[in-house]
């Protein structure tokens, strides 16, 4: 493993090459995590771990440790399970941050750009539960989040330079995970198949528009809409027709 120090992996180039040197010949995603946390220690960071998103928008939900998502052995314990288990019933604003960023940010950061209240602050009332002050997440390729942890909030330190050789190292961390590791191939996240006529009510209902106005504008009965409505409401498993149309834009079926 590389042994130079934080501020020497900066300053020195051959540390820089060693660096890559140890991420290429990595062949265990906790072998490339472990030469990354030693390139994190500048700030000081620790490494939180990478997650591989789907090709489509897809659902957070549906990732699964030591498949999609590596954790970094600096994670607090207790942490992850806490995590996992609400992210499958509460929206994380973080994870919407990522898929639309394509450079990193911190979750101060984060914070101060959604202001999240009440139920969306969870994410970060549970980090600090275990310690967790602040992160850095690193969007690489719209198909990898690779994430740093700190015990304290990221300012000044994280300068655009620094911030831009851990985007970097995050980047050649996530290529090697993605060599490394045997995907099948995905298939098509666009398995739901909602009709030309589906697709034209959610629409409407995305932008408001009643079932009256909506069959106006498409020239077809009310009931008719209705129909197209509960059926796709079936196709996206959706709880009601609000919940079918943000699907839908959430999987970029609809503008």
């Amino acid at each position: 493993m590389v042994r130079a120090s934080a501020c020497e992996t900066i300053k020195d180039f051959p540390a820089l090459v060693a660096f890559t040197d140890e991420v290429v010949r990595g062949g265990t995603p906790g072998a490339v995590l472990d030469a990354l946390q030693v390139f994190a220690m500048c700030v000081p960071l620790n490494v939180m771990g990478a997650a591989r998103l789907p090709l489509g928008v897809g659902d957070w939900r549906s990732l699964n440790l030591n498949r999609d998502i590596f954790l970094h052995s600096s994670v607090p314990q207790g942490w992850w399970g806490e995590y996992a288990t609400m992210v499958r019933r509460e929206f994380d604003p973080g994870i919407m941050m990522a898929r639309q960023s394509i450079m990193a940010f911190t979750w101060t950061e984060t914070r101060r750009m959604l202001d999240p209240i009440g139920i969306d602050q969870w994410p970060y009332e549970v980090a600090l539960k275990y310690g967790i002050r602040d992160a850095l997440t690193c969007p690489v390729g719209r198909r990898w989040i690779v994430a740093y942890w700190a015990t304290k909030p990221l300012g000044a330190e994280l300068t655009p330079a620094l911030r831009t050789l851990l985007q970097a190292a995050a980047g050649l961390s996530a290529l090697r995970l993605e060599q490394i590791l045997e995907y099948e191939p995905e298939p098509d996240e666009q398995s739901v198949h909602l009709t030309p006529r589906e697709l034209a009510v959610l629409r409407l209902a995305s932008l408001g528009r009643t079932t009256e106005e909506a069959a106006k504008l498409l020239g077809i009965g009310e009931e008719t809409v209705r129909s197209h409505v509960k059926k796709a409401q079936e196709k996206l498993s959706a709880r009601n027709r609000t919940h079918a149309a943000a699907e839908a834009i959430r999987k970029q079926m609809i503008p």
